[in-house]
């Protein structure tokens, strides 16, 4: 297989020192010889950028390439990394933090404990989505022991081909003069509980598909959005024709592989939780397993970051404040003003309107606004009949039928 090697993002600013003296130097002369998610690597940790998928894939050796000799020694190594991991993110405006955060290992000192000491910061999420990624660390972890990597590459080679996401909804915008429709099959949601509760997420979908969507959307984590990798399996398995989003909460490389198994056509990767590097490195994944990547955003700032980075076909503008959940569908209209909307223009990007849209003339505001496509779940999955709710959405029966 070719090598997938991170590169950073042109014109991303990163802070010059931000650990000790002696993890900077070490960071900078650490040899990657394992592989990240299963690709050959053949380069080395930059002391500027480090990824967190490097990081973690290269754990079996942190202790042979620092040098350390005990185990204390090697905690205190892997918490500072983890630490300036989490600067990293903040230099870049991420502001949902990763992980938890922990107190320094017994018998650590250095520049980070004068921050804690200094800084104190909450240690509950501050809000839904930190809470979910936290979560998701701690879930994947679990998930990767019952389904090892290398058993998921094989599953992988023998898999059908995936559907062309990004192409089913250039030709619906262009067959029905509206944005292409991904219609979310979704059961609750944090913010609204249960929404349906006789969920059959098979005949939702088979509804969406009769109705004209052009792909579909899957909620696959459980806890929070009461969905799960079987809803997923089952809808392609019912001959469902519609390219199929896994809508998971992407921590991980390890869950490419997994959604692409369970009958995925494209991915989401959420901005608010990923670096450059690691939405550079997972575009490239997906694309080797033949999946479209879905990047999703909430504000100026990350569509600032995510138009720096190569490759990315398919933005995602989430109107839903990830404070306060209050929804304002005027935010599509902000971020594609001006220099962005004129990126995305020259790119040929599609732009999928997310959250807030309800009726004919919401779909017509974020239209006028530039998006190509619209991902709409909750006042789809509550109507008694589907079908003849996307009619209602759009003012107009958009079916091929």
């Amino acid at each position: 297989m070719d090598a997938l090697v991170p590169v950073q993002s042109a014109g991303q600013r990163l802070p010059v020192r931000l650990v000790s003296a002696s993890l900077h130097r070490c960071i900078g002369s650490v040899s990657i010889r394992s592989s990240v998610s299963g690709f050959a690597m053949d380069t080395r940790i930059s002391s500027r950028a480090p990824s967190q998928f490097t990081i973690r894939a290269q754990q079996s050796d942190l202790k042979e390439s620092l040098g350390v000799a005990s185990s204390s020694d090697l905690k205190i190594k892997e918490w500072e990394v983890d630490m300036y991991q989490n600067e990293l993110a903040i230099s870049q405006g991420i502001r949902i933090r990763r992980k938890p955060p922990s107190k320094a290992p017994l018998g650590y000192t250095g520049p980070f404990e004068l921050r804690l000491l200094n800084g104190q910061v909450a240690d509950s999420p501050s809000n839904i989505l930190e809470e979910i990624t936290w979560f998701k660390d701690q879930e994947v972890s679990r998930m990767k022991e019952l389904n090892p990597l290398e058993a998921l590459k094989k599953a992988v080679e023998n898999a059908p081909p995936t559907r062309d996401f990004v192409g089913a909804l250039r030709t619906a915008h262009q067959r029905t003069g509206f944005p292409g429709l991904i219609a979310e099959v979704k059961k609750a949601s944090p913010s609204r509980g249960i929404l349906k509760e006789n969920f059959d997420p098979v005949e939702i979908a088979q509804a969406y598909e009769r109705g004209g969507a052009a792909c579909l959307s899957v909620l696959t984590d459980q806890k929070y959005f009461k969905g799960g990798f079987e809803n997923l399996e089952a809808i392609r398995s019912a001959g469902v024709k519609c390219p199929l989003l896994c809508k998971e909460f992407v921590v991980d490389p390890w869950q490419i592989y997994y959604a692409r198994t369970k009958g995925a056509d494209a991915v989401l990767l959420i901005a608010a939780i990923l670096t450059d590097l690691e939405i550079t490195y997972l575009l490239k994944l997906s694309k080797k397993l033949g999946l479209a990547a879905l990047v999703e955003v909430h504000d100026e700032r990350e569509m600032g970051r995510v138009l720096g980075i190569e490759g990315i076909e398919l933005v995602g503008i989430n109107n839903r404040s990830l404070e306060t959940f209050k929804v304002d569908i005027s935010n599509t209209k902000k971020l594609l003003e001006g220099e962005h909307g004129r990126q995305i223009r020259e790119k040929d990007m599609i732009v999928v309107g997310e959250s807030g849209l309800f009726t004919p003339d919401d779909i017509a505001y974020v239209q006028a606004a530039g998006v190509k496509a619209v991902l709409v779940g909750e006042s789809l999955v509550k109507q008694n009949d589907p079908e003849k709710g996307i009619a209602g959405l759009f003012g107009k029966n958009i079916s091929q039928t």
